[in-house]
């Protein structure tokens, strides 16, 4: 796969920028129709001014995309070395390094040290991941990583089934795009 394609930001202030793909077997980046429309479902006051972490981050187009529509602060964690390259020159080509920070690590390892909380985490982990259910009960139980009223907002495949709550996230809606799902969670949401 080129690392570079025809992937932009699809709103806000980078909006047109272009960003470099995948240079990773495997990583698969959120659609510029799945980014629009899980941006469009999110209400403006929840990224404004918001920390924001992006987890299994890839290309970081998932918070770029909430930099450019005026979170404050994003975290970026990717655990592939030459992706996490490819995230810091997006990061670099959109104006956002100064707004953010990338790690290259594994996600779940990252939890025990990210300076949370985030009022919005994002995460579209490789497409069909066994072990997401697991994981997003390790997000919920982390202490003080979401902020109360904080969302989670996560993409899978249509074939993994999430559960409607994991420690205090409760699942508040979920939309389909294709193969593709995108589940909303909020902590304190039940």
């Amino acid at each position: 796969m080129s690392p570079l394609n025809n992937m932009r930001v699809v709103g806000g202030t980078a909006k047109g920028h272009r960003l470099r793909g995948a240079v990773t077997p495997g990583v698969r980046p959120t659609s510029e129709r799945a980014r629009a429309a899980i941006f469009n479902v999110l209400p403006p006051q929840l990224i404004e001014d918001a920390r924001a972490l992006d987890l299994f981050a890839g290309t970081g187009s998932l918070g770029i995309e909430a930099l450019s529509r005026g979170a404050a602060w994003a975290d970026f964690v990717e655990k592939n070395r030459r992706q996490c390259q490819v995230l810091q020159a997006n990061l670099d080509n959109t104006g956002f390094r100064d707004r953010s920070r990338a790690y290259c690590a594994e996600a779940a390892k990252a939890l025990e040290t990210l300076p949370g909380p985030y009022r919005l985490v994002l995460l579209d982990p490789p497409y069909k991941m066994a072990e997401l259910g697991q994981f997003m009960e390790l997000l919920g139980t982390t202490p003080e990583l979401v902020e109360e009223d904080g969302v989670v907002v996560v993409g899978h495949s249509r074939h993994v089934t999430l559960d409607p709550q994991y420690g205090n996230l409760a699942l508040t809606s979920g939309r389909r795009y294709g193969d593709n799902l995108v589940d909303f969670y909020q902590r304190g949401g039940n």
